[in-house]
């Protein structure tokens, strides 16, 4: 009967995880037949866990929403990583999380075996979050829960979206991945007004009901999601943009400003293009500085103005060398 049970409780930890398991998966990680598994799933029923079982080549077993939520079950290292994700999400931009995540927080800590909440305080003690500005903007949960399930059921989203001017414009669009990166959360989706892949502050978005019909998914835009977003958010933020040549390798330069800069392009095998942007003129002069090689500003005017200016500045903090000494 132990013996039964235990492996009730490693079946129901395996329906717990976002996707669909075969019987034969089952029957292989539980080291069991086929038949078991079937008898297994039958008695997580009648305890009143809703099982839910798809026919078909591309069939399975998964855990459905039921009345009450299921006992969670962790392995150690999923524990630590809630603990201290609960943590650190009273300081993230979700509005009205700090208090629930605390609260969880307390219900998980009390049940945490001496050794987890060793681990727990051992990371928490060297972890330093980057505090952010108040006034940064925060996402309604009830939002982020309705994008997420989109997302997750492969259901097109229909919402209203404004832009950084204010504009507010009707989407329809695939939604695919959120990404967080820094104090906001994105949603990364193929616009099918615009026939093309975009990302969309989710802060922004206004969901609308009902929602658009299912979707085939399609091949992602990168490899690595989460730097496309990176460097998509880098770059369509800027207010100003610049061009300037730089006489060094293009390998060297990429190395040195990093993939969220801008893009380097090479001339020869000694020159290369960046092409860069900033909300500030004197940041960027400033910046270019700092590259360590010489350079050339092509474009705009009032960037040459700047470094020009900046320039003249750092002449004038030189010592005067006409005198003696």
């Amino acid at each position: 009967m132990l013996q039964t049970s235990a492996r009730l409780l490693r079946l129901l930890s395996l329906l717990q995880t976002p996707r669909e398991w075969t019987g034969a998966e089952l029957a292989e990680r539980l080291a069991v037949s086929p038949r078991t598994v079937r008898n297994d799933v039958d008695k997580l029923r009648e305890l009143g866990y809703p099982v839910l079982a798809s026919r078909g080549a591309a069939g399975g077993y998964r855990l459905g929403a039921g009345a009450a939520m299921p006992p969670l079950l962790l392995d150690d290292d999923e524990a630590v990583a809630v603990a201290v994700g609960l943590r650190a999400a009273a300081t993230r931009a979700v509005a009205g999380m700090a208090e629930a995540s605390l609260g969880a927080l307390a219900k998980l800590e009390q049940v945490l075996p001496a050794r987890l909440r060793t681990r727990v305080s051992g990371l928490q003690s060297i972890i330093t979050p980057v505090p952010f500005a108040s006034e940064g903007p925060v996402v309604d949960p009830d939002v982020l829960t309705a994008v997420a399930a989109a997302c997750r059921v492969s259901e097109r989203l229909r919402f209203s979206y404004a832009s950084h001017d204010g504009s507010v414009s009707d989407r329809e669009a695939e939604p695919y991945q959120l990404v967080n990166w820094g104090r906001r959360w994105y949603l990364v989706a193929f616009d099918i007004g615009r026939n093309d892949w975009r990302t969309f502050r989710v802060d922004r978005v206004t969901p609308r009901t009902p929602g658009g019909r299912r979707f085939t998914p399609r091949p992602l835009p990168a490899a690595d999601i989460a730097d496309w977003v990176a460097r998509r958010v880098a770059t369509g933020g800027w207010h100003y943009r610049a061009r300037v040549t730089v006489f060094a390798p293009a390998a060297a330069v990429s190395e040195r400003i990093g993939p969220y800069v801008g893009t380097v392009t090479a001339v020869d095998d000694q020159t290369c293009v960046l092409d860069t942007g900033s909300d500030s003129m004197t940041t960027m002069a400033v910046y270019l500085g700092f590259l360590g090689w010489d350079f050339r500003v092509d474009a705009p005017p009032e960037l040459v103005a700047e470094v020009r200016a900046l320039a003249e500045r750092y002449d004038r903090a030189l010592p005067d060398q006409s005198g003696p000494g």
